[in-house]
């Protein structure tokens, strides 16, 4: 079954990007496409760190493994929309004015944490094969709760970066909310000595 899903996943993953090139390519992306590149890219590096922590209490749900055997890949699309996303910044934002650039990570909040959020993810992507598993052993589970941080700067940097409308950011912290404390609450009821049935 697994084998049949992966594919799958993976051609879906792709499609935001794919969609966003093809509009961009017949012009339908408005008066500022590379704004809406920027943005839209953004947005999906968002949401798969959702999906990629959604993943565990999905296990849970089912009682299947399989969701755990898609994390990884979710993870690295995560990092893969990130990179398009930054590269779009540097790019085709600021044409590679790197003054201007470490200008707007300093003066500008969620630049600032936007730049957090893909130094931290980095090493989570470096570190995601079966080898460096091994090789990081206990320290591997513990760099890999960086998730939890990164997710967090993530639904900062939309909130800041939304001047007006602040609806989808709520929507996306209150999907992080209730994926930690799906996580919270097994932890707290076997340290209480009660079962969490």
């Amino acid at each position: 079954m697994l084998r049949l899903i992966k594919p799958i996943v993976f051609i879906l993953c792709l499609l935001p990007l794919v969609m966003l090139f093809v509009n961009f390519y017949h012009d339908e992306l408005g008066a500022n496409p590379f704004e809406v590149l920027t943005r839209s890219s953004g947005e999906w590096t968002l949401r798969f760190l959702l999906i990629t922590l959604a993943m565990t209490p999905l296990r849970q749900l089912t009682g299947s493994a399989w969701p755990l055997r898609l994390r990884r890949m979710l993870g690295l699309f995560s990092f893969f929309y990130v990179c398009v996303h930054l590269i779009t910044y540097v790019v085709l934002d600021h044409f590679f004015d790197w003054d201007e650039i470490l200008l707007d990570i300093i003066k500008r909040p969620y630049i600032t944490f936007g730049m957090l959020a893909f130094i931290l993810l980095t090493p989570l992507a470096m570190t995601s094969t079966k080898k460096m598993m091994k090789r990081l052993g206990r320290r591997w589970k513990s760099l890999h709760k960086l998730i939890y941080v990164i997710a967090i700067l993530g639904v900062l940097h939309f909130f800041l970066l939304v001047k007006a409308d602040l609806k989808e950011p709520v929507i996306y912290a209150i999907i992080l909310l209730v994926l930690f404390a799906v996580r919270i609450k097994p932890t707290f009821l076997l340290k209480s000595g009660l079962n969490p049935q």
